[in-house]
C-alpha cells in the first residue's frame, strides 16, 4: 500500500506540473497503446529479432494518422531493419528538421525479472517492459505527437524526418546507414538522450538537461607475446605478469581533466541538485579544471568522474594456452570514452606512454564508433527546447549536459549535423533501470511530453 501510495503522490505531483499546458488525450492514449505493442515484441539482436516487427508497427500508425505511403520506408539489415518516415514541409529548399531513435532493446531474460520484461504491464502509474524506459515508450510519444500535429492541421515549412535505427544497442550499423541519408539534416533531435529529473522525495520535478556531446567510444587491444615452455622451469619474462604490470600502470593513470563550455555550464547548473560535497566540487571545477580537491571529489563519484574528462579501464583479459605451459600470449581490451576534442589515435598513444612497455603491442579494435566533437550550442534550438519545457513543466530550469556513452548522434555529428539529445520524459534517478531489470517510466511523462514536442517541432520546422 506505501508503494502506491507513493507512486500515486508522483503522478499527482508530475501532472500537476504541467496543468497550464492543453491535454492532448488522443495522443496520450496513442502513445502508451503504441508503446505496449513494441514492448511486446521482442526487437533483440539474434534469432527470433523482431526489430523489423516494431518497424511494420510504427509505420502502420504513421500511414493511418497521415503519412504518405511512399514516404514511409522500412529497409532490411542483415536480422534487424530501420525506418525512415518523412512528413513533407512547403520549401523544399529547407533542410530537414529530425527526430532520431531506435527500436531495438537490450536483451532481458524473462527468468531474472519479477514481470515478463516482453509482457508490458501498467501497474502504480509505471509502464513495465523493456524498452520502457530505453526507447520505445519515447518513440511512440514522438509518433503520436506527430500525428497530433497533423489532426490539428499544422503545416511545416521544412521536412519533418523521423527514423529509428535497428541496432543501436549492438553494432549501431543502421545509424551509421541512416545518418550517411540524412547528413542534409539542419538539425536533429536524438530522443534517446537528455531528459528530466524528479526530486526523490516530493515527486516533483527539478530540472530538464538536453545533450549536446558525448563522449567518444573506443576499444583497444593490448597484446603481449613470448615463447613459452614448461611451468617447472618458470622465467622472469612472463606474458601474463608483464601484461598485467602494465595494466596496473594503466589503471593508476589519469587522463588530464577537462571542461568545454558545454560541461562547465552544466557544472555550474547542476551543482545545486548535488550533495554539498559534490556541489562544491563541481562549482570549483567549472571555475578551475586544474583545482586538485575538486578534482579528487568527482573522480571518486562514479557519476561524476566520466565528465571531467577522459576515462579508461580495463574491461577484459586472456591469457596462457595450458595449465602447465608458460603463457605464450596474454591480451586484454581497454575500454575509453574519450572527451570530445580528441582522437582516438592520440588517447591510444597516451596509454602506450602509461603502460611504459615496449614489449605490449597496442592495437584499435573499435567497431561501430567514430569520434565526433560537440555540436555547437544553436540559439535557436536552446530557445525552441526552453520554451517547450517551460509550456509543459512551467518554472523548470533547463541547461545542458554531456553524455559519457553512445548513442546515434554519433553519426549525426560525425557528417557535422548538429544533434541534440531532447527526450521529454522526467522520471526519478532511482527509477532509472535502463538496460537493468524491471524497466519502468511513469505513465504520467506522456501527457507533458506531447505537449513538449508540439511546442518544440513546430518551433524549429515553422
Amino acid at each position: 500500500m506505501k508503494s502506491i501510495l507513493a507512486a500515486g503522490a508522483a503522478f499527482l505531483a508530475l501532472a500537476g506540473a504541467a496543468t497550464a499546458a492543453p491535454s492532448h488525450p488522443q495522443a496520450d492514449a496513442q502513445a502508451l497503446d503504441l508503446a505496449k505493442k513494441a514492448i511486446s515484441l521482442r526487437s533483440v539482436r539474434g534469432p527470433g529479432n523482431q526489430t523489423p516487427q516494431v518497424a511494420a508497427l510504427y509505420k502502420a500508425a504513421l500511414l493511418a494518422g497521415g503519412f504518405a505511403p511512399e514516404d514511409v520506408t522500412i529497409t532490411p539489415v542483415e536480422d534487424t531493419a530501420y525506418l525512415i518516415a518523412r512528413w513533407r514541409g512547403s520549401d523544399p529548399a529547407l533542410k530537414p528538421l529530425v527526430v532520431s531513435g531506435h527500436i531495438d532493446v537490450v536483451e532481458a531474460k524473462p527468468a531474472d525479472w519479477q514481470r515478463d520484461p516482453f509482457t508490458p504491464v501498467v501497474e502504480n502509474g509505471y509502464l513495465y517492459g523493456r524498452g520502457a524506459t530505453d526507447m520505445k515508450l519515447d518513440g511512440t510519444i514522438a509518433i503520436a505527437s506527430l500525428l497530433e500535429l497533423k489532426r490539428e492541421g499544422y503545416k511545416p515549412r521544412r521536412d519533418i524526418v523521423i527514423e529509428f535505427s535497428g541496432d543501436e544497442e549492438t553494432t549501431m550499423k543502421t545509424g551509421a546507414i541512416i545518418a550517411e541519408k540524412l547528413a542534409n539534416a539542419d538539425l536533429v533531435l536524438n530522443i534517446d538522450g537528455g531528459g528530466g529529473t524528479i526530486d526523490e522525495k516530493s515527486g516533483k520535478p527539478l530540472y530538464f538537461t538536453w545533450q549536446g556531446a558525448e563522449k567518444t567510444y573506443a576499444d583497444y587491444e593490448l597484446t603481449v607475446t613470448n615463447p613459452g615452455g614448461h611451468s617447472s622451469a618458470p622465467r622472469k619474462d612472463n606474458a601474463i605478469t608483464r601484461l598485467a604490470a602494465a595494466l596496473v600502470r594503466i589503471g593508476n593513470y589519469r587522463f588530464k581533466p577537462e571542461v568545454s563550455p558545454l560541461t562547465r555550464s552544466y557544472f555550474l547548473s547542476a551543482a545545486r541538485y548535488e550533495q554539498p560535497a559534490i556541489g562544491a566540487a563541481m562549482r570549483a571545477f567549472a571555475a578551475n579544471p586544474a583545482d586538485p580537491r575538486a578534482i579528487a571529489t568527482l573522480a571518486a563519484d562514479p557519476p561524476t568522474v566520466g565528465k571531467i574528462g577522459t576515462t579508461c579501464v580495463a574491461t577484459m583479459v586472456n591469457g596462457g594456452h595450458a595449465l602447465n605451459a608458460l603463457p605464450q600470449r596474454a591480451t586484454a581490451n581497454i575500454n575509453c570514452r574519450i572527451f570530445p576534442g580528441h582522437k582516438p589515435a592520440d588517447i591510444m598513444a597516451e596509454l602506450k606512454r602509461a603502460a611504459a612497455d615496449p614489449a605490449v603491442a597496442f592495437k584499435d579494435v573499435t567497431e561501430g564508433s567514430v569520434a565526433n566533437d560537440a555540436s555547437p550550442i544553436r540559439p535557436d534550438f536552446v530557445a525552441a527546447a526552453t520554451r517547450a519545457i517551460g509550456r509543459a513543466y512551467p518554472g523548470v530550469p533547463i541547461f545542458p549536459s554531456q553524455a559519457s556513452g553512445a548513442s546515434d548522434s554519433m553519426w549525426f555529428r560525425y557528417h557535422h549535423v548538429p544533434s541534440y539529445g531532447a527526450s521529454p520524459v522526467f522520471m526519478k534517478q532511482s527509477d532509472d533501470f535502463s538496460h537493468g531489470l524491471n524497466e519502468r517510466t511513469p505513465v504520467a511523462a506522456i501527457a507533458p511530453a506531447v505537449t513538449y514536442y508540439l511546442s518544440l517541432l513546430c518551433d524549429l520546422s515553422d
